[in-house]
């Protein structure tokens, strides 16, 4: 793949949709979120299409707070999955990355203020017009024990929200995959906050 990465998501849409595409423009994975569901089942696809599934990301529980979301290959092979660490939550996006049972990777906001001001901002008349263009929360990706191998930050828009993702280290094929559908489901889950 070529970074860094441009992932869209659809603000205006009745159906939650993102899109990843690499410096290029080619579409990477395309997912179009199903509404009212208990259970979380998303289909990720390699275009607009869906012409072609590449992953299943399905949650371990019904409507939870802290449900992990297993990633598994058209073939129902586990490659990874993702948890939102509960309360630690709450103050400060934390999710971990797992490959196996292991922890392979942490998901953390960069800094937790800009969400606060943001939803400040967005309760003031006319605030909620400019909040997508001023507070843009940055994520950071980091290896177990070592440093940052991937950033997403939120690009300032008015009618969409657009995120570009940079690789900062070297990662395998499989843990970039894990990653990527990490930030998706993670974006899914924090749409709400900012």
């Amino acid at each position: 793949m070529q970074y860094p990465l441009d992932f869209t998501f659809k603000f205006w849409s009745l159906t939650p949709q993102m899109t990843i595409a690499d410096a290029q423009g080619n579409p990477l994975f395309y997912v179009r979120q199903k509404i009212f569901k208990l259970k979380e089942v998303i289909n990720v696809f390699a275009d607009v299409e869906r012409s072609q599934e590449l992953f299943t990301i399905k949650a371990d529980r019904i409507i939870d707070f802290s449900a992990r979301y297993n990633f598994s290959d058209p073939t129902g092979k586990v490659i990874g999955a993702v948890k939102r660490r509960g309360m630690k939550s709450l103050w400060k996006a934390h999710f971990d990355i797992f490959d196996g049972e292991n922890i392979a990777f942490t998901i953390e906001e960069e800094n937790p203020w800009v969400k606060v001001i943001d939803s400040l901002v967005a309760d003031l008349p006319f605030g909620s017009f400019v909040t997508g263009y001023l507070f843009n929360p940055t994520y950071l990706v980091s290896r177990s024990g070592a440093g940052v191998v991937m950033k997403l930050s939120k690009r300032p828009t008015f009618w969409s929200r657009k995120f570009i993702i940079h690789q900062v280290d070297q990662v395998h094929d499989r843990e970039q995959t894990q990653i990527l559908l990490s930030l998706m489901m993670m974006i899914l889950l924090e749409r709400g906050r900012g």
